[in-house]
Order: structure tokens, then C-alpha cells, then sequence
């Protein structure tokens, strides 16, 4: 049934679109597909463009069309007449095969030299959503117009205005059609509310030392008086703003070297950091202590990683 099911997808969608083709009709594309097309597209502009990737919009678009439009898109083309599913079916087969098709998509891509990052997911995405749209609309155009299924916003919108702004029958009901829209306009704003100001985790930094392979390995043990050595640094900035870090490179009191760093909210900073030992002894202690804004009296080191040394 399911290959039969496939089958006819593809025939019919071909047939369809070559027969479209042949006569040279000009349909123009639905309005739920063109919908879909233009949030797919938008979305990748708020993602993609570097002014607008840190906006409240990325997120409300973004939430849509992972969780809703390519399942939308892939029951527009299996499901092309409006009598194979009622609404209430197609909206709920939407969201589960979104949350089925997402994962599937993400679990090919990490078999792939892309891997699952967000460049590769979003154009993943939008192809998938334009391909079972390109399908969707070749189906539709092989079928009687009073049998192919469409969203009608202009109708849709008439007949919520007309239900929300008819006159009631008495007081009872004309309070109560009050308090419903009232409570849907407050839901509304709670939801983008609670997506536009996500609530703030526990502010920390992340402080780490990697030897020269960058692997937590192969650190320097003995070094040389006059050589320089080399650790691989990196800072990881969660503390919901952007930050000024100084780090020092100490054995005992001197001080081998010293840099400033700025690292902005979520990202990470990892460079090599050389340093040159001009004492000498045994059993050593190299120090990478890493401060606040610049170090006083009055700022103690945010963290510290002390590497055994012998020169």
C-alpha cells in the first residue's frame, strides 16, 4: 500500500506537471503553498543575514518551520484533494511528521562531511519543503477544482470577523465572546513574550587548558630556562554579556606573560599562549590565572589550571 502510495505520488506529479506544461496553462501557485515558500524563505534570511541572525524574529520564525511547515509540505503532496483529510487531521499530521522529518534529516546529515550544523540543516530544510511544494503543486493542478484542497485566507479571515464581530443573541454571550478574545490576545502575547526573553541560566565561564595537539594531553612538564613553550588557552564566555578577561602566565611571582581578552556572551575564545621560563628549579608550579575586567587587590582570579613543570 505504501509503495503503491509513493508511486502514484511521483506518477501522477510528473503527469501533471508535463500536462501543465504541454498546454502552457499558467496556475498560479495556491495560496497555503505560497505561504509556506514565503515563511521558508524569510526564515532563511533572518537565520543566514549576519544584521538580523540575533533578533527576536529568528526565533518565532525559526519555531514554525521546524516544528510545522515540512510536515505541512509533505501532507500537501501525499494529500492533495480536500476529502482525504479533514482540517483538524492535516494540522495534527503536520506537526508529528515535522517532528518526524526534522531528526531523519539531521541524522542523514551527520553521515555526511557537512555534519549537523546549522548551514547545512537550513538548507536541507529548504529543500525538502520546496521539493514536497514543487510535488504538492503538480498534483493539484491534475485535479477538478472542486475537489483539489486550498486555504482560502481571504474566506478564512470574513468568517473569524463575522463569528467574532456578529452581534450576540444577549449580554451572556457578547461578554463572554469579550473575555474569549481578550484571553486569545493575552495567550498570544505570553507565548512571544516567553520566546523574545528567554530566561537567563546560571552566569559562569568556562576556563580550559589543552597541550599543543589540542587534546587534554601532552602538556609541557619540562621546559627549558630561555625556551618557549606553548599551551592552547580557551575561554568560554556564559555570562549573558560580553566580557573583558585578563590572563596571566605565572611561576611563582613572575610573570611570563599577560593578555586581554574579550569574549562576547555564548562564544569561546582558544588561541595558543606561549611563555618563556627564566627561573630554574624543580617541582614548579606554572600558573594560567584568569580575572575579571584587569586584576587588583580587589578581583581574585575567576579560575586557574596549574601545570607541574620541571626546568
Amino acid at each position: 500500500m505504501k509503495s503503491r502510495l509513493i508511486y502514484d505520488l511521483l506518477n501522477n506529479s510528473s503527469h501533471g506537471l508535463m500536462e501543465s506544461m504541454r498546454k502552457g496553462s499558467k496556475t498560479k501557485l495556491p495560496s497555503d503553498l505560497l505561504a509556506v515558500l514565503a515563511l521558508m524563505v524569510l526564515t532563511v534570511f533572518f537565520v543566514l543575514v549576519p544584521s538580523f541572525e540575533k533578533t527576536a524574529f529568528r526565533t518565532i520564525l525559526g519555531l514554525p518551520v521546524v516544528l510545522f511547515l515540512p510536515g505541512y509540505a509533505l501532507i500537501a503532496a501525499l494529500f492533495p484533494r480536500k476529502n482525504d483529510l479533514d482540517a483538524i487531521e492535516r494540522i495534527a499530521l503536520s506537526f508529528g511528521l515535522s517532528i518526524a522529518v526534522v531528526p531523519l534529516i539531521g541524522l542523514v546529515l551527520n553521515f555526511t562531511p557537512w555534519g549537523i550544523r546549522l548551514l547545512p540543516i537550513i538548507i536541507s530544510l529548504t529543500l525538502f519543503i520546496f521539493i514536497m511544494v514543487f510535488i504538492a503543486h503538480s498534483r493539484r493542478l491534475q485535479i477538478q477544482e472542486n475537489e483539489k484542497f486550498e486555504v482560502n485566507f481571504k474566506k478564512l479571515y470574513d468568517s473569524i470577523k463575522a463569528e467574532a464581530f456578529s452581534k450576540p443573541e444577549n449580554r451572556t454571550d457578547r461578554i463572554l465572546t469579550i473575555v474569549l478574545l481578550i484571553s486569545i490576545i493575552l495567550a498570544i502575547l505570553m507565548v512571544v513574550y516567553v520566546i523574545v526573553t528567554p530566561k537567563q541560566g546560571e552566569k559562569f565561564t568556562e576556563f580550559y587548558l589543552l597541550g599543543p595537539g589540542g587534546k587534554a594531553e601532552g602538556y609541557p612538564t619540562n621546559l627549558t630556562t630561555g625556551k618557549t613553550g606553548s599551551v592552547i588557552v580557551g575561554v568560554v564566555n556564559h555570562e549573558y554579556a560580553t566580557m573583558n578577561y585578563t590572563l596571566r602566565v605565572k611561576i611563582k611571582e613572575e610573570l611570563l606573560n599577560e593578555q586581554h581578552i574579550q569574549v562576547e556572551h555564548n562564544q569561546t575564545w582558544e588561541k595558543p599562549v606561549n611563555f618563556t621560563p627564566l627561573s630554574q628549579g624543580s617541582s614548579l608550579k606554572l600558573e594560567f590565572l584568569l580575572y575579571p575586567k584587569f586584576p587588583t587587590q580587589k578581583f581574585k582570579p575567576l579560575a586557574s589550571s596549574p601545570v607541574p613543570s620541571r626546568i
